[in-house]
Parts: C-alpha cells; sequence; structure tokens
C-alpha cells in the first residue's frame, strides 16, 4: 500500500518537521523566567485591583421568577432560556456497574456548544509572554480573576446576546493571524456539565498586538508564581496552561506510554456507565423552592439564581442560573520519586457527565463534608491520607476556583502531597496508575485523557509552581 503510494504521489508540496523542537523548548524558557518584560509580578496586585476599580461588579442571588429570560418547561421543568441557546439545567440518571455508588440522579447542565479557551502568546526581550485578562465571572468569590485572552461561549462570540465584540477573537478563529502552538477539545467538570467541551488554544501572535486595558503580559514563571496564590489564576487559564508542549526527553518511566495508553483503555472497557439525561421535574431527592433546588439531605451542591451588573464585560447585565456546591473540595496528587523519576498518581475516574466514560483525574477529588458520614471502606480511597498530610509533605497547596461562570462560590483546595511506599505502593489500587507529569503533558495533547482538575495540577507542575 505504501509503495503505492510513492509510486503515485509526485506533488511539489512543501514538506515540513512533524515536531518542532524549539516551541517546547521556549515555553520551558518562559517558564523558567519570573521577571517579565511590561510587568512585574509584585506589581500585579495593584494593576488587578486597578482593574477592579475601573468597573462596576455586582452579583445579587434573587429568586427563580425574577429571572429574565430563564423559566421552568411547563412540559419536563427543565430550566432553559427563550432564545433555545447558552445553557439549560436538566435532570441525569446514572448507573454504573461498580463502586459503593452504584445509581444516582443529579441535575446537569447541558451546553452543547463548544466555546474557545485561548491564550495569546508573543516574544518580548526574546522570552515567549502570555497575554491575560482581567475578567469578570459571576460565580467567583473575589469576581474578578486572571483568565485566558478569550474565554467565550459561541453565542458569546457570534454575539447570540447581542453584546459588543469578544477582544481578540479574531487570532482564533481566523486563519493566518498566528502559529497555533496547541490546540485539543477538553471537557469540563464531568460531575455538573453533561458531555462538555471546549477547545483549548495557545497562538503565537503574528505582528504588533494592540494592549486593551484590561490584558496584560505575563511569562509562564509569573504565572507560576500568581498559582501560589489563592483564587487568582481562573480555571480556564489552568486548563488552557496545561496544553502547552514542554520539552520530553523521552525519559524512563514506571510504565511506557503503550502500557499507559493500553491501561487506560482497558479502564474504558471495562466499566459499564449509562447516563440519561431526565426531565429535571423527575429527579428523586432533589426538591425545587422559590430560590434553590437542592438535594433532601442537604447534600453535593444546589442550583440558584443570580442577577449580574458587571461592566467590563460584552454584555453589562444579565440573570442566569448557577451551580453552587456545599463545601470546600479537595483535590490532589500523590507524588513520589520512581527510580528518581518524579510521578503522580492519577485515577481513571468515572463521572456521569464525562463524554467517553473515563477521564484520568486525581488521585483525590471530593468534597468531605459529601462523605463524613461514611467509614472505613465506603470512604474514597486516599482522602484521609491527604486530609492528615504532615506540612512537610506538601510540595503545593492553594485554593483556586472552579468555572465562575457556571459556578457559584466553586473553590477546591489543591495540593500536591509526596508520599512514600507504604502509604502509596508502586502496585496501586484498581483504577489508580502512577504517571510522569512528561506523559500527562503528552496525553493532554488529545482530548478528553485528561480532566479539567488534573488539568489544573498539572498546569502548577509545568509552571514550576510546586516546590521542588
Amino acid at each position: 500500500m505504501l509503495s503505492s503510494l510513492v509510486r503515485a504521489g509526485s506533488g511539489t508540496g512543501r514538506l515540513r518537521p512533524r515536531h518542532d523542537p524549539s516551541i517546547a523548548e521556549r515555553i520551558a524558557a518562559s517558564a523558567a523566567t519570573t521577571t517579565g518584560a511590561a510587568l512585574r509580578t509584585e506589581d500585579f496586585p495593584q494593576w488587578l485591583e486597578g482593574r477592579r476599580r475601573a468597573h462596576r461588579f455586582t452579583v445579587d442571588r434573587i429568586p427563580f421568577r425574577e429571572l429574565d429570560g430563564w423559566s421552568f418547561d411547563d412540559t419536563n421543568g427543565n430550566l432553559v432560556h427563550r432564545s433555545g441557546r447558552f445553557f439549560s439545567v436538566e435532570g441525569l440518571h446514572v448507573t454504573r456497574d461498580e463502586g459503593p455508588h452504584r445509581e444516582w440522579y443529579q441535575p446537569i447542565i447541558k451546553q452543547p456548544e463548544v466555546g474557545i479557551l485561548g491564550i495569546l502568546v508573543k516574544e518580548f526581550d526574546g522570552v515567549l509572554h502570555f497575554l491575560m485578562q482581567a475578567k469578570m465571572e459571576p460565580g467567583n468569590r473575589n469576581l474578578l480573576q486572571l483568565s485566558p485572552t478569550v474565554q467565550a461561549t459561541r453565542s458569546n462570540y457570534t454575539k447570540v446576546h447581542k453584546g459588543a465584540d469578544v477582544k481578540y477573537i479574531e487570532y482564533f478563529t481566523r486563519p493566518g493571524r498566528g502559529r497555533i502552538i496547541a490546540d485539543a477539545l477538553q471537557s469540563e467538570h464531568g460531575s455538573w456539565f453533561f458531555h462538555k467541551s471546549n477547545r483549548n488554544m495557545i497562538v503565537e501572535a503574528v505582528g504588533d498586538v494592540p494592549l486593551d486595558d484590561d490584558f496584560c503580559w505575563l511569562t509562564l514563571g509569573q504565572i507560576g508564581e500568581l498559582l501560589h496564590r489563592d483564587n487568582v489564576v481562573n480555571m480556564d487559564s489552568r486548563t488552557v496552561l496545561a496544553c502547552a508542549p514542554f520539552p520530553d526527553d523521552g525519559g524512563d518511566a514506571l510504565l511506557s506510554d503503550t502500557e499507559l495508553v493500553s491501561w487506560f483503555t482497558a479502564e474504558r472497557s471495562r466499566h459499564e456507565v449509562r447516563a440519561e439525561r431526565i426531565p429535571l421535574r423527575e429527579l428523586p431527592d432533589w426538591v425545587r423552592g422559590e430560590s434553590t433546588i437542592d438535594q433532601e439531605q442537604g447534600r453535593y451542591f444546589r442550583v440558584v439564581a443570580v442577577s449580574v451588573e458587571a461592566g467590563s464585560r460584552e454584555v453589562t447585565g444579565w440573570t442566569q442560573p448557577l451551580f453552587e456546591p456545599l463545601g470546600l473540595g479537595v483535590t490532589a496528587f500523590l507524588t513520589r520519586r520512581i527510580g528518581g523519576v518524579p510521578h503522580v498518581l492519577v485515577h481513571a475516574r468515572v463521572e456521569g457527565g464525562f463524554l467517553d466514560t473515563v477521564e484520568l483525574g486525581p488521585t483525590v477529588q471530593y468534597t468531605p463534608d459529601n462523605y463524613g458520614h461514611l467509614t472505613g471502606e465506603d470512604r474514597p480511597p486516599f482522602l484521609d491520607l491527604v486530609l492528615g498530610a504532615d506540612p512537610a509533605r506538601i510540595i503545593y497547596e492553594a485554593v483556586h476556583s472552579e468555572e465562575g461562570g457556571r459556578f457559584l462560590n466553586a473553590e477546591s483546595r489543591y495540593l500536591l502531597v509526596e508520599a512514600d511506599d507504604e502509604q502509596a505502593p508502586l502496585d496501586p489500587p484498581a483504577g489508580f496508575q502512577w504517571v510522569t507529569p512528561a506523559q500527562l503533558t503528552s496525553l493532554v495533547r488529545h482530548g478528553h485523557y485528561v480532566n479539567v482538575q488534573a488539568r489544573t495540577l498539572l498546569a502548577c507542575l509545568n509552571a514550576r509552581a510546586v516546590r521542588s
């Protein structure tokens, strides 16, 4: 077959290398540079506060009846927008073949459109800088955080809401405006979204880039320093940064890349998960009130409604539903050096909203308050080890917000915790496996392999935010 293709192929198209290692080397050089050409890291808090003062931001809880353009459908009880766009809140029924929780019902966000999360990069003084935005999201506890250059749903950038243009969107939608460094469809939170994906992009700009007041240029090393601070770098930035290529010397690992992919494929194959959308009004154990939809036992999360004013957004005022988790999440990788090589313990995690059943998540990804009533083997694996970790073994810790456009006050304590052989053996429980950060970075080039929480921790590792 190959020989026939060779004989038939007489085209004159210009060939180019399949891989350009210089891109990863330039990204790594930016991660190693903590002094920016435009804004000093120590001046960043003042700059962010200045952007906060420049605009009016308010978020108020309201009863469902005060939602403008949103209503509960008379037929199925789903919470929908009159345009038929944006997103809807529906019901989900999940069954699985193993685990302590094999069946559950919950509200879920259905948002079929694919958004763009994109970061523009450009060299200054020979170092790549990342164009970051001070963006208000109604669900963020502190409202204003550092977001990608572009963070927009398709409804946003096609102007379904009839708002202002999305700044810099042309670099990500028009060919020839830049050099693509990374581009992959990645999942969002599988516990709260049904089959939701966003296009995660990094594009190197060609030519001069005008700088808007709400944007700043930072090296990846500067962003790594900001990742040590609570609620500064938002979730959308973290997922895009995780997609950045890094040098891979093809060094040793506990599993070869082929063995790792085979193990993951087997994990996907062995799980039987059925996730069926059902009418919101048919959810058992969930109660709709005037202002909230709550789980009867007061666990997990609730659905609420808010009214928003935001002077810096494409639309300056609106109302919308939000999911509000109950309690602070804990998200952690256990880490070990195996043969001198750093590894992290991933979990092949089942979530009802995943497009393909299983994605690689952190070792621990739970809200402890939801499991306080459980004891012994019913407790999630490694949760108590992380909760009781010796501070000397914690090599990274910060509280980060989850997606502030759909979730209210959704925060997790992100950690990397060193473990020993007794705590986390080389032969871990079923569903867990040791991988290197370089192997995760390679997998993130492809969509729906690494979940959004694990991508946050990978971004921290690659941006050198982790204490060595």
